[in-house]
């Protein structure tokens, strides 16, 4: 397992800017980004041309960061930010989603969908605009309740089916199982994506009773069978179940914070203090994330300053 001083997660400018201080700081940088591209929130929703403003909302105008960052057009932004990875020697590591964050004597073991790595700090720098994936198949609006991104609304002693193969999956079933009956449905035969600890513990799990498994098995459709949901599988049979469990990837805001254990306020705006450290020590966060609406670039760039100087002293 590979260590790090610093773990960013998101390459919009906010984690570049970060991963620049760090390195110019000398520190073991490894920057993750889930998506195929920097600066997603440009690339998806803003039009060709579009002008970004250094600073808006009267937010701080001064850019204290090093990265040489002025007012432009969408496609004069990225270049800015991919000058600056390619000065610095800073990789992304793309299509490397956060499954979990679990916190160690004196570290962090982060679990991507593809590796698990080991870090003294974290800065959380996603956007605001992140969404759970969703199925192919349509499900009903009248299940939206008992249909379920996250385990949060889980009630205890329900019969629940669990949906994915990574290790967000693997962890709801395991920890569901101590009060629920659950089902861990995954269309593939077999786990390629989990890190050992949860390999081994869906395994014995399933050795010793305290989960189903349904490998190699698909969902085709889900119906509201009496405000329960009846679901259908590829290899002709169905059944009925109190909830159903999406873990196959993406996630909002919220939750992300969530699975980091990070604290948030009543507006869903995290809890940090003067360094932008959160209520879980060395876990920082920095941009959008850290706002209700949403920050200037130079918000951003100002957090991976103030972020830096701290970890620094």
């Amino acid at each position: 397992m590979k260590h790090f001083d610093i773990i960013i997660v998101g390459a919009g400018p906010a984690g570049i800017g970060c991963a620049v201080e760090a390195k110019l700081a000398n520190k073991e940088v490894l920057l993750l980004e889930k998506t195929n591209s920097i600066c997603q929130t440009l690339v998806q929703y803003y039009k060709e041309g579009k002008r970004v403003d250094k600073a808006y909302k009267g937010c701080e105008g001064t850019n204290y960061g090093h990265i040489p960052f002025e007012d432009g057009t969408k496609e004069s932004t990225i270049e800015t930010f991919e000058k600056a990875l390619k000065e610095h020697n800073i990789g992304v590591e793309f299509g490397s989603e956060v499954e979990s964050i679990k916190q160690e004597s004196d570290h962090f073991i982060v679990n991507t969908s593809k590796e698990s790595y080991t870090c003294k700090n974290i800065i959380v720098a996603i956007g605001r605009m992140g969404k759970p994936n969703k199925p192919d198949y349509k499900l009903p609006l009248t299940l939206t309740k008992i249909i379920n991104f996250n385990a949060n609304s889980v009630l205890g002693q329900e019969k629940i089916i669990v949906v994915g193969g990574g290790n967000s999956a693997a962890e709801y079933a395991v920890d569901l199982a101590k009060n629920n009956e659950i089902t861990l449905c995954y269309r593939k035969d077999k786990f390629t994506r989990l890190n050992d600890i949860n390999l081994n513990d869906v395994e014995n799990g399933a050795k010793n009773g305290d989960f189903k498994l349904k490998l190699g098995i698909d969902i085709t459709s889900v119906e509201d069978e009496n405000s329960k949901a009846k679901l259908h599988f590829s290899d002709g049979n169905s059944e009925i179940y109190d909830r159903v469990i999406y873990a196959i990837g993406g996630s909002t805001p919220l939750d992300f914070l969530q699975k980091c254990g990070i604290e948030v306020d009543e507006k869903g705006v995290p809890v940090f203090d003067e360094h932008k450290q959160s209520n879980v020590s060395r876990i920082f966060v920095a941009g959008d994330i850290a706002t209700k609406n949403g920050a200037s670039i130079v918000t951003g760039l100002n957090d991976a300053v103030a972020i830096m100087k701290y970890i620094n002293s």
